[in-house]
């Protein structure tokens, strides 16, 4: 097997072995639920209940009309006890749904999913709807609505699962593929199915290959192979953003997305790992996606796991159980994510969301920042973009207020993914910048359309 790769890119420090070798943990018990209304990439939504109100797990307790939007469901049965705004993982305040665990009333079920449905006895239109109804979106950090992603208008050639994992620390996927192979396949199967894709390509960096016999070996054993679905593994080199969707069909398929586009233009679904677990839950189980999995570690953390939580559960409440245990002397910074795309947030008393990866709970070492200095030109940030854009002369316009020059340098193709910053000597904030410049060319398109009507 040829193991592939894409120009560009970096080796950060991978730290990995801190939580790889822990088994997925369950959290069975939390003492409340704070879940977010609005967890997806789209137009809004509502809350659905109110203060007072009994719900069970499963149950929809927020949703709205409109083809970018994704409801959302009640992670434990109990009551709502309040409806506010909180802290999200994103850094901003939003509305949020709390929930007191309670038992329900005598001989009623404290679930309310869904009846499973067959993905393949189903049509096309009835497995989008389902994709929608379980609240499903992409766990990989985008939470992008799937069943917006699974409705491609141009015709798929490959479905791709991202278990590339290239974010350091990270290792809930990989769990994933030593643990639950099975799962991982039969989502992609089912999104063949959903898709008419010819060919399921499993993404795996060399820096799992431990894991590559269990996915076979899952491979071999579906009855949708067996039966002539075809699904393959892609070893990858270990590389950071190997998991960057444009980064994964270039080194698979030698297409490249144009400039503006989407993966469907050059013939491809990625999906990633946890969000192909969800949609076999869905399909299997009637499971509205409800909990996920994701790794927690750093140098402040004294047990880094992979954990498995019902989603609004607070960090602070597991530290609180002792089912993850702090450092809080040596706590230099709270990230939910990877160090490289992650947020990082004033506190751990946030709750996980549906696309939380990872909480990193740095320790003042890990998290030192260094002094901004001036560009020295030396090109660094250039051979590492793996957008082939040029970062020092995107940050140039984007500071000197040319907007139309960043536009044109490629500012909308970054992918934020901070390639440029790790390997800028002069420790530029470049990524930040470029996020800033990104929100107010946007703002600056927005007002030019209004002035023409």
């Amino acid at each position: 097997m040829s193991i592939r790769t894409f120009r560009g890119g970096v080796h950060p420090p991978e730290r990995k072995d801190r939580s790889q070798g822990t088994p997925i943990e369950r959290v069975t018990s939390v003492p409340q639920v704070v879940i977010p209304v609005n967890q997806h990439f789209g137009a809004p939504i509502q809350p659905l209940v109110k203060v007072g109100e009994y719900v069970k797990a499963g149950q929809k307790v927020a949703d709205a009309e409109g083809r970018m939007t994704v409801p959302v469901h009640a992670s434990v049965a109990g009551v709502v006890k309040k409806i506010e705004p909180r802290m999200q993982s994103n850094n901003t305040e939003g509305l949020c749904i709390v929930i007191e665990p309670k038992d329900p009333p005598e001989g009623e079920s404290a679930q309310d999913y869904m009846l499973p449905l067959d993905p393949f006895a189903c049509s096309k239109e009835e497995a989008l709807a389902r994709i929608r109804a379980a609240g499903i979106v992409g766990m990989g950090g985008a939470g992008f609505p799937a069943h917006v992603k699974l409705a491609p208008t141009k015709p798929i050639s490959y479905v791709i699962a991202n278990a590339a994992e290239c974010e350091p620390y990270l290792t809930i996927d990989e769990r994933a593929l030593l643990e639950i192979p099975e799962k991982v396949v039969d989502g992609v199967v089912i999104v063949m199915k959903t898709v008419n894709a010819p060919e399921g390509v499993i993404a795996i960096e060399e820096n799992k290959k431990h894991a590559i016999p269990y996915v076979q070996k899952a491979i071999d054993e579906n009855p949708q192979v067996k039966a002539g679905m075809k699904i393959r593994i892609q070893e990858l080199r270990t590389k950071y953003p190997q998991g960057g969707e444009k980064m994964l069909i270039t080194a698979i398929t030698g297409r490249q997305v144009p400039s503006g586009g989407l993966p469907m233009d050059v013939g491809c679904v990625v999906s990633n790992v946890g969000t192909l677990c969800a949609i076999a839950e869905a399909f299997r189980e009637g499971k509205p996606l409800i909990e996920r999995g994701f790794t927690v570690t750093g140098g402040a953390c004294k047990t880094p796991k992979n954990l498995v939580a019902p989603v609004g559960t607070l960090v602070s409440d597991l530290a609180k159980a002792g089912i993850v245990e702090i450092d809080d002397q040596s706590l230099g910074k709270v990230i939910f994510g990877g160090p490289m795309m992650g947020v990082a947030l004033p506190s751990y008393e946030i709750p996980v969301q549906k696309n939380t990866s990872g909480v990193l709970l740095m320790s003042e070492q890990e998290a030192v920042q260094y002094e901004e200095d001036t560009c020295i030109r030396c090109g660094r940030c250039i051979r590492a973009c793996p957008t082939s854009i040029f970062p020092a002369l995107l940050a140039i316009a984007i500071e000197s207020g040319n907007y139309a020059e960043a536009e044109k340098i490629g500012l909308m193709d970054c992918i934020e993914c901070g390639t440029c910053s790790f390997v800028c000597p002069a420790h530029r904030h470049l990524v930040q910048r470029f996020r800033v410049g990104k929100q107010v060319l946007r703002a600056l398109k927005q007002k030019e359309a209004q002035n023409v009507r």
